[in-house]
């Protein structure tokens, strides 16, 4: 037989995977995939190309017309047969059935007929017409049904009605309806309306109107010059919400314990409402297995308590169109009960039907009644299976199925387990179910049948069948329902049987069978299918179609392939009679099949390994009887993508950097591009992430980043991709779940669930607790534990409030803290120890502090947690001091000064008192000390000096070290102070002169912690032949002697001007009378009381000297700064200066009377000038 198929699909080659074990069908334009069918697909072409005997390829004509086609499709035959039993095939293919098709007509023995319509029943194929629009909007075509109403339509009587029937065809179908199987005229109601190029109706009830007038059963026909189509028979109804009919409800009177049904019998609605029950003030009703809602909408109490009271039951019904909700007139309860006391205490009771006096009984069903019931269901809905059973108390229900399981995957229970649903029924759920109710009184059973009925299902739907003129075909129409439908076929909408007869066309059962079909033969055929639950229509067109080749894909495209893979090029075309193709090879002759490449049947050319050879302009040509159409491709051939060094698997810590390389080779010609995906999902590149051409860098690993990632390497034609698994090595997660067991007085076991490690093996647990007196919400370490336990003992100290909690670490770092375990509390004990650090200091001279670290909440050991403080002097029978103290310190005054105190701290609490406490040695205040005793200044010679002194006698505490100042100087000048720190053992030291005229002051004191006493001072003793010149320098740098000086300078300067003046008027002046006193006979100037200039003026005093710094001395002076203090008791401060009074003493003014004062004297200086 041959087949018309549209060949190929639109679109650009593309690569494909090697052909597998799928089963090709020529029929649809599929390659096959043996040569076996190849060569059958090929001899039953329409317009074909026969097969030959050297192989080559002889046109036959299309038509009725086909000599000597008996004889050749007879030795074909043979051959074939061979063939296929060589191969070992289970059966025959399309091309096989086509054949004995033909061998059938040609000989009719009876088997051959026998055989023929064995095979006509799964004959089948037609052209398929491609999409492309210019395609469809050329060839002509039936009517085809594309959209219509649902078969039962309701609709809401506040709107318009509409009721959906749509066409394609071409030409155009039009439209018409019927009603009730009559026509129906649209045109003579005003109020309906066909919609424009659809055969839509509208019915509008805006100028009035009664919708329920037009209920009834509609169909839609649909009709162009090739045929008529059928829409299904639509059953349009109005939706209806009666209202509820008015009654007086009396109140149900009823025993406590006894069941109860409220009916809720709601009005009949199209759809159904939706049943619930509320109080009348619009409040739900609680259900529970004891008090539930049925299917059929009743409320059901297996068991009526006296608490039932507390409300009234009103039935509500919602209806889906209007929306709408109404309510019946409520009930109320009126229970009779032994106990009249509604106690809410006994809600709870483990037994409040025994608590109310409420007496026990054996389950009874409520619905359905009786032992068994039967039900039918049809294939493909929801089977809902219900049991309601009372009793006291309230029944269990369990579902059972006869011979079987109940099947899971459909299967749920509903209303605390009163329903059973199982869903898209099938014939296998059919059967005995039984549903089992039992209290502690007993149980019962109720056995439901079940029974699957189908309405018509398709088993073989009828498909639109599109032959070329002289083409075979067949519809077939088949479909299964309970019980078996019958089958109508129809064609335009009229039976099969008042049809026109047409001899090309056969009914053999559920399938027609079209033989050399003309353009006549053209027409929309009906398969009508029913049984007692429903109907099937399906509508299908038989057209014929006389069309020459053409191509359905862009001309000359550019395909582009990569290097050694399997492509193909596709060439769609259509034709009818189906064109052969053939593919040539820049412009060569020769056809391209065989070796490297391979021609389907659709059209398409498989390369099936590429080379670089093969790149070049390749020509489809499409042929049949009508004429040919070609198509050209230029194909090109690029190096593949290769990831040459792929990421690799990596384990890293949290907070580290990671990288993952990803190096690319790639056709030059082609764009790259490269992207990352994790856990094979895109991966954003956040600000933690740098993305280069050749890698992929995460900074800062968190728990987040692990996962597997693919480097992806694409062009616009290929792509590559490497995996990499990257584990981050994080803390692990915390702890849950803790739970305190055996608990004991000082002990208690601690078990926790260990959360996940991050895949870094868990090496300890650290338990840590928290008590709320002493330190609330401060955490203490506890203990610490393996990796391996999740459960220890922790020892416990007396009268602490413990809550813990646990960490676990591992070698990355500490989880967070797990969830607090409760609380528990140890009894109380008095103190086991006492404080620690128990420490004696004064703080003041006069004072002493006891201080000690305080006893933690471990310690405490009970309430009231206090100190008892005793102190007494040291070495003396005085009696203990004793104070309580609830704090950390206590401060002894009115102390003498560093004297050493015995000390004793003890814990107190309510229990009792802490162990006999360690004595303790304390001192009190410390004080400033005195100055060191016998210190000594020795210069054994000229570069050294020798200090040495002894401890104070009173040092007034402990001495902590000596401070030494001292100072160079040089008559009055001073040099830099140096300061050294000895400790307080050290008693001596050595000081190297930096010059051997300096001499040294020096200043020393003892240090304790309040800081430096009395300061002892001496000097270095005086080189030789230095206190002359001392004396010098210390009278030239007096400030009355340089006053004395400048004032004698002023004198002469007036002297000069005086005698200027005269002897600028000639002779000398006497002035002996004016002198104050008078010159002695030795004056070698004094002659004839006259007084004259010379430059002896100028030249220093008498009795002075020029030392060796320009400064004036006095000679004979050997005053020291030590005469000027008070008893050599002298003293610097901190910066050398000398601190002390200078005194002149009367012994020292004895001796220097014996020497000259005149130089001294401003006076005699000024007269001994003259």
């Amino acid at each position: 037989m041959r087949r018309l198929a549209a060949r190929g699909a639109a679109g650009d080659a593309r690569e494909v995977a090697a052909p597998g074990a799928d089963i090709w069908d020529c029929a649809r334009g599929w390659s096959p995939s043996s040569s076996r069918l190849t060569d059958l697909c090929a001899l039953w072409q329409p317009g074909v190309f026969l097969p030959s005997a050297d192989g080559s390829r002889a046109s036959a004509g299309v038509g009725k017309s086909r000599p000597n086609e008996a004889e050749k499709l007879s030795t074909v035959w043979k051959a074939h047969i061979e063939r296929h039993k060589a191969s070992g095939a289970r059966g025959l293919g399309s091309g096989e059935q086509g054949l004995v098709l033909r061998m059938a007509r040609q000989q009719a023995p009876p088997w051959v007929h026998i055989a023929l319509i064995l095979f006509l029943l799964s004959l089948g194929g037609a052209i398929e017409i491609p999409m492309d629009p210019s395609i469809q909007n050329e060839l002509t075509q039936p009517p085809t049904i594309t959209k219509q109403s649902v078969k039962d339509h309701i609709v809401d009587p506040r709107d318009n009605i509409l009721i959906e029937c749509e066409a394609k065809g071409n030409p155009a179908p039009s439209f018409h309806w019927t009603r009730n199987s009559r026509f129906f005229n649209i045109a003579k109601d005003p109020r309906v309306s066909m919609r424009r190029r659809s055969g839509t109706l509208v019915i509008d009830f805006r100028s009035g109107g009664r919708p329920e007038e037009y209920e009834g059963e509609y169909q839609c026909f649909a009709r162009n010059k090739f045929g008529t189509a059928l829409s299904n028979r639509i059953r349009l109804q109005v939706s209806k919400s009666p209202l509820w009919p008015k009654e007086n409800l009396d109140p149900v009177v009823v025993q406590e314990g006894a069941p109860l049904t409220l009916q809720c019998n709601p009005p009949p609605g199209l759809p159904s409402p939706v049943i619930f029950w509320m109080s009348s003030s619009m409040e739900p009703i609680t259900q529970d297995k004891r008090v539930s809602q049925g299917h059929n909408g009743d409320l059901y109490f297996s068991n009526v308590m006296l608490q039932d009271m507390q409300t009234d039951y009103s039935c509500n019904a919602r209806f889906h169109f209007t929306h709408t909700i109404q309510q019946k007139n409520p009930f109320t309860l009126k229970v009779l009960t032994n106990n009249p006391y509604n106690d809410s205490s006994l809600r709870n009771h483990p037994d409040i039907y025994s608590a109310r006096g409420v007496a026990e009984r054996t389950p009874s069903f409520m619905y359905p009644q009786g032992t068994s019931s039967s039900q039918m269901v049809l294939r493909g809905m929801d089977l809902l299976l219900e049991c309601i059973a009372s009793g006291v108390p309230t029944p269990d229900i369990a579902w059972y199925k006869k011979g079987g399981d109940l099947p899971s995957n459909k299967a749920k229970f509903e209303n605390f387990n009163k329903a059973l649903r199982i869903t898209n029924v099938s014939e296998e759920d059919s059967g005995e179910y039984f549903c089992l109710a039992s209290n502690k009184m007993g149980s019962i059973r109720h056995t439901i049948s079940v029974r699957v009925k189908a309405a018509p299902y398709w088993l073989d739907e009828p498909k639109n069948l599109i032959l070329a003129p002289g083409e075979d075909g067949r519809l077939v129409c088949r479909a299964n329902g309970n019980p078996k439908p019958t089958v109508q076929w129809m064609v335009n909408g009229e039976p099969l049987q008042s049809a026109p007869p047409n001899p090309n066309r056969e009914v053999a059962g559920d399938t027609i069978i079209f033989r050399d079909t003309q353009i006549s033969s053209r027409a929309v055929y009906q398969c009508n299918t029913s049984n007692e639950h429903g109907y099937l229509l399906a509508n299908a067109f038989v057209s014929v179609l006389d069309v020459p080749p053409r191509m359905l894909s862009a001309r000359n495209q550019l395909i582009r392939v990569i290097l050694y893979n399997r492509t193909r090029l596709d060439c769609p075309f259509f034709g009818s009679p189906i064109p052969t193709l053939r593919w040539f090879k820049n412009g060569q002759g020769s056809n391209l099949d065989g070796g490297n490449y391979h021609v389907y049947e659709n059209g398409s050319l498989e390369i099936k390994m590429i080379r670089k050879e093969d790149q070049g302009i390749y020509t489809c040509v499409a042929t049949n009887i009508l004429g040919k159409a070609e198509n050209q491709v230029r194909l090109e051939v690029k190096d593949p993508t290769r990831i040459y060094r792929m990421p690799e698997d990596q384990v890293a810590k949290r907070g580290t950097t990671v990288q993952l390389e990803c190096r690319v080779k790639h056709d030059p010609s082609l764009k790259l591009t490269v992207s990352w995906l994790k856990d094979d999902e895109p991966l954003y590149i956040g600000n933690r992430m740098k993305k280069e051409d050749d890698s992929l860098t995460i900074f800062g690993v968190a728990e987040r980043d692990q996962g597997s990632y693919t480097c992806m390497a694409s062009t616009e034609l290929d792509q590559d991709l490497a995996k990499a698994y990257l584990t981050v090595l994080g803390r692990p997660d915390r702890p849950r779940d803790l739970e305190l067991t055996d608990l004991a007085e000082r002990s208690v076991r601690l078990t926790w669930i260990p959360g996940d490690d991050n895949n870094s093996p868990i090496t300890d647990y650290v338990v840590q607790f928290e008590e709320d007196q002493f330190q609330p919400g401060v955490w203490h370490d506890h203990s610490r534990f393996p990796g391996s336990v999740n459960s220890a003992v922790l020892h416990l100290s007396p009268y602490v409030n413990y809550q813990f909690r646990v960490i676990a670490v591992n070698e990355v770092g500490s989880s967070h803290p797990s969830l607090p375990s409760e609380r528990y509390r140890t009894s109380g004990a008095p103190p086991e120890s006492n404080p620690s650090d128990v420490k004696g200091e004064g703080t003041r001279k006069n004072n002493m502090e006891i201080t000690w670290t305080p006893m933690n909440a471990t310690s405490a050991f009970g309430p009231n947690l206090r100190y008892i403080v005793k102190w007494r002097r040291r070495e003396t029978r005085e009696t203990w001091n004793n104070v309580t103290v609830w704090g950390s310190r206590y401060v002894v005054g009115q102390t003498p000064v560093y004297v050493p105190y015995e000390i004793r701290v003890q814990a107190e609490n309510d229990f009792g008192k802490g162990p006999e406490p360690d004595t303790i040695i304390g001192y009190s205040g410390e004080d400033l000390p005195s100055a060191p005793r016998r210190f000594r200044v020795r210069q054994p010679n000229l570069e050294t000096i020798n200090l040495e002194w002894d401890h104070p006698e009173h040092p007034n505490g402990i001495l902590i070290g000596y401070i030494l100042r001292y100072v160079p100087f040089n008559g009055t000048k001073l040099g830099k102070q140096m300061v050294e720190n000895f400790s307080p053992n050290q008693t001596k030291f050595s000081v190297q002169r930096a010059d051997p005229v300096s001499r040294y002051r020096f200043s020393l004191s003892a240090r304790t912690q309040v800081g430096s006493g009395e300061a002892a001072t001496e000097e270095s003793p005086a080189p030789p032949n230095e206190a002359y010149t001392n004396n010098q320098a210390d009278i030239a740098t007096q400030g009355w002697f340089i006053g004395l000086m400048c004032a004698i300078a002023l004198l002469v300067l007036i002297l000069l001007i005086v005698c200027f003046i005269k002897r600028s008027r000639g002779g000398k002046y006497p002035v002996r009378e004016k002198k104050d006193v008078p010159l002695g006979p030795e004056d070698p100037k004094e002659e004839d009381g006259s007084f004259d200039y010379s430059d002896e003026d100028n030249k220093p005093l008498q009795g002075s000297q020029t030392s060796l710094d320009g400064t004036i001395k006095q000679q004979e002076s050997d005053d020291s700064l030590v005469d000027y203090g008070e008893g050599g008791e002298g003293q610097f401060n901190e910066d050398g200066s000398f601190i002390g009074q200078y005194t002149v003493k009367k012994d020292k003014e004895e001796t220097e009377g014996n020497e000259s004062s005149e130089a001294t004297s401003p006076v005699n200086a000024i007269y001994s000038l003259a």
